[in-house]
């Protein structure tokens, strides 16, 4: 067993894919790089990124996969799971050494691992279209941080973009350290720099920053929800499945109720 060690990025997945078919080891084990703990026995190679082995593996995957399997391939890999990078290696590798259509096997654990990390990462791109809170800044932009479990700012670029389209916003990942700026024609990511003068650890920005407004859209809104609210239909069980709670802090209906 050799160990593939890479940075966690696309580029850096296929690449590994791309080594383990010039290098031909018997098996391997993909290891994100921030995780990797080193042995003494352990027979290690560090992956390189390289883009041009990328785009072989690549367009070797469009040729083999339908677009939808190719736009899961994506999906998965946004997940950002240890365990989803290594059934992805192992998925590519299974799709390279069988006839065109094998990811229909669904009897393979391969597809069946990266079919249900997609769904997972599927029902986190939704509840973030659902529970994303803007807040209007002093300057007249929208700001709405977010703590997704998967990385799925990507998937909800055409969302925001068409829904949001006639107002400045940004959506910021507190998680990952970067987030996305829409400037009412392009969406372009953004790192840390960007919003260094907000303390993205803080849930609602300070008075300050606000919009003079804000404070009372944000009671409205608690009011209307307050008012469509009926006790006697209240489902707790149901509701926290919809609506767990770890997005509460971000929805400003759920104001100390957490």
């Amino acid at each position: 067993m050799v160990t593939y060690v890479f940075d966690g990025s696309l580029e850096g997945l296929l690449t590994a894919i791309f080594e383990f078919y010039e290098q031909k080891p018997q098996a391997v084990q993909l290891v994100w790089q921030k995780l990797h703990q080193p042995t003494m026995l352990q027979e290690t190679v560090t992956i390189i990124n390289n883009e041009v082995k990328a785009k072989r593996v690549w367009n070797g995957l469009q040729k083999k996969l339908s677009p939808e399997w190719l736009k899961q391939f994506y999906v998965a890999y946004l997940s950002e799971q240890p365990q989803t990078f290594q059934d992805l290696f192992d998925f590519a590798c299974y799709i390279f050494d069988n006839p065109k259509g094998a990811e229909k096997n669904y009897g393979n654990p391969y597809v069946i691992a990266v079919s249900q990390i997609v769904k997972k990462v599927g029902r986190e791109r939704h509840r973030m279209k659902a529970f994303i809170r803007f807040q209007k800044t002093a300057d007249g932009m929208y700001y709405a941080p977010v703590e997704p479990d998967f990385n799925v700012l990507p998937l909800i670029i055409p969302f925001f973009k068409n829904r949001y389209a006639d107002q400045q916003w940004i959506i910021y990942d507190v998680k990952r350290k970067y987030g996305l700026y829409y400037d009412l024609h392009t969406v372009t990511e953004i790192t840390y720099d960007f919003v260094s003068e907000l303390d993205t650890s803080k849930v609602n920005l300070p008075l300050e920053l606000t919009d003079k407004g804000e404070e009372l859209a944000s009671l409205l809104w608690k009011d209307y929800f307050n008012s469509t609210n009926i006790p006697a239909r209240k489902n707790m069980k149901l509701h926290l499945q919809h609506v767990p709670k770890r997005y509460w802090k971000y929805l400003n209906e759920k104001e100390g109720k957490n």
